[in-house]
């Protein structure tokens, strides 16, 4: 293990809280230059948003649906920086690569496997329970 430190990491204190609000602003900004399911699941989540809030019968039921669609924004952009530094790695098929790209996509799946769940479920509630 080497003693060297990054000269990317900061050094702490109030300006590595607004460099980290920076670093965020520009992973956001390129996820929606440059990741088409990353705009696809915003615009999902831009619609959805407001029906959590119609939809939901409190406070926790709103949190939850709005979590949930949050949680495939996260896991959207923890996939796509798999694939990115898979990409800057190599462009070359290799099995470990091609492997960490697809527990990449799994975990998008599963994420929105777990917001299709809770949805559905509120929405029957609501349906069969006023």
């Amino acid at each position: 293990m080497s003693d060297h430190h990054s000269p990317y990491k900061s050094k702490g204190g109030i300006q590595r809280i607004f460099s980290a609000i920076g670093y965020s602003y520009k992973g956001l900004k390129a996820a929606v230059r440059y990741e088409a399911a990353f705009r696809q699941e915003l615009a999902l989540a831009i619609v959805l948003t407001p029906c959590a809030i119609w939809l939901g019968r409190n406070t926790g039921e709103v949190i939850l649906l709005i979590g949930v669609v949050l949680l495939v924004l996260v896991v959207e952009l923890l996939n796509s920086a798999i694939e990115a530094l898979a990409d800057a790695i190599s462009l070359d098929s290799h099995p470990l690569l091609g492997r960490a790209k697809d527990l990449g996509s799994a975990a998008v799946f599963v994420a929105f496997a777990a917001a299709f769940l809770v949805w559905m479920s509120l929405i029957i509630l609501r349906m069969t329970h006023g």
